[in-house]
């Protein structure tokens, strides 16, 4: 055994560097991390609702509705802290998801009813 610290280093060990993670978020702006979680959700909903390539292979609409939902959620809770710059084709994005939901569903839900509408107000489609 030697007495001479270890030379174990993050990339070595496969443990991340948390300390360098902190300060790499530390300089991203607030609105580009709520615009990523965004455009993240919007894309996992997508994939739920079937709307890539794959199709009908990974829809599930009982996970699309909880991901449209966080992110009508995420949106009603930021709009006043991201510009309009950012906020109107996340609102396109949402509201283009509630409606491929609206149609993809076999039993309609109410309008004001659907995935995020208790945010956003009924969408007919």
């Amino acid at each position: 055994m030697s007495d001479s610290p270890s030379s174990d280093t993050p990339e070595t060990t496969g443990n991340p560097d948390f300390d360098a993670m902190a300060r790499d978020i530390a300089e991203v702006p607030a609105v580009e991390v709520i615009v990523t979680v965004a455009v993240n959700l919007m894309s996992a909903a997508a994939v739920k609702l079937g709307l890539t390539e794959e199709g009908d292979k990974f829809k599930d609409l009982d996970e699309a509705r909880k991901l449209v939902h966080a992110l009508a959620g995420l949106l009603d809770a930021s709009a006043t802290e991201i510009s309009s710059f950012h906020a109107a084709p996340l609102r396109d994005g949402l509201k283009s998801l509630q409606l491929a939901f609206r149609e993809a569903s076999l039993v309609a839900d109410e309008p004001g009813q659907g995935p995020g509408e208790k945010y956003t107000g009924a969408i007919y489609g």
